[in-house]
């Protein structure tokens, strides 16, 4: 007897889809819901930032203020937009942040590179003392006896050089560059090229996700760091954005007073949302940065966290 013909598999019609089933169904709607409501949760406090910054101090007081302003009142900003303190220190922490960032990478790039070489003499040693870091420190007092035996003292080195290597963003470029083909890197030496020459022109390039990640994770590090500052600084006009608002959040500060003279307004009237109008200026450089690298993030954290 002939055998059978094979049994062939269904043929969907042109254009149609199969099904979903009903518990797929269940799970995209709870998930759905659950991201929404997530989402809400996070932009709830900004738009309600948003929205005081924008409204009197009178309606701010009698909690009239939710996720629209109440008396649209604009003093505020012109306020601070006459304060030159607040503006020198704004430009204080873009300086901080971009030489911070700048030598924050180039610490990391190369250690992670080096690290990253399992033939490296002592690399097991490198790897400990790094992780060491994580769990053990000198606390604040012996940091600070050093940082003012080494002169720097109100100075922006002060602020920049002590959190300049993240050993979490260490050891996760580590783990990218250990996935990178080993293959390339010996093309390389067959080439003629030098390590120098291996790192600049073949891993870096090959790194773009990661490094995104590692700068966005810096920048935002140094954009909102105070407290190195309140330690080392006492010179109001090395102080950064983020502690000109602690200082204006702890009452330390006259500068809204003087910003809101300078504007004919009253001090009075601009003390309840000077604060708000301040972390709006203040997010609004992370806000405008963070898109353009927002595709790189997660892509660059599962490159360089998963090893195989």
């Amino acid at each position: 007897m002939a055998q059978d013909a094979p049994r062939r598999a269904p043929v969907t019609p042109k254009g149609s889809r199969i099904k979903d089933s009903t518990a797929y169904k269940v799970f995209t709607v709870v998930n759905t819901v659950a991201l929404l409501l997530l989402c809400a949760t996070m932009l709830y406090p900004f738009l309600m930032l948003l929205a005081q910054s924008f409204s009197s101090a009178a309606a701010i007081n009698a909690g009239q203020v939710n996720l629209l302003p109440v008396d649209v009142n604009l003093d505020t900003y012109r306020a601070v937009a006459n304060n030159g303190a607040f503006w020198r220190s704004y430009g204080n922490t873009v300086v901080y942040t971009v030489i911070g960032t700048a030598i924050a990478m180039t610490l990391t790039t190369t250690y992670a590179f080096v690290l990253s070489k399992k033939h490296l003499r002592g690399r097991g040693l490198l790897i400990g003392i790094a992780v060491f870091t994580m769990f053990f420190n000198g606390g604040i007092v012996p940091n600070y006896v050093l940082i003012s035996s080494l002169g720097m003292k109100n100075t922006m080195w002060a602020v920049i050089l002590p959190p300049a290597l993240s050993v979490f963003n260490l050891l996760v470029m580590k783990a990218f560059f250990e996935n990178l083909p080993t293959e390339l890197e010996e093309a390389a030496h067959i080439d003629g090229l030098t390590w120098f020459g291996i790192f600049f022109r073949i891993v870096l390039p090959l790194s773009k996700a990661v490094i995104a990640t590692m700068v966005l994770f810096y920048s935002v590090q140094y954009w909102n760091d105070w407290f190195g500052a309140f330690l080392y600084l006492t010179e109001t006009d090395l102080f950064p954005v983020t502690l000109f608002l602690r200082n204006l959040i702890a009452g330390a500060s006259t500068a809204a007073s003087e910003g809101a003279a300078a504007s004919g307004g009253s001090a009075a009237d601009l003390n309840a949302n000077i604060q708000s109008v301040t972390m709006i200026l203040i997010l609004i450089p992370i806000l405008c940065v963070y898109p353009f690298v927002q595709r790189y993030f997660v892509s660059g954290i599962m490159l360089g966290s998963v090893k195989g």
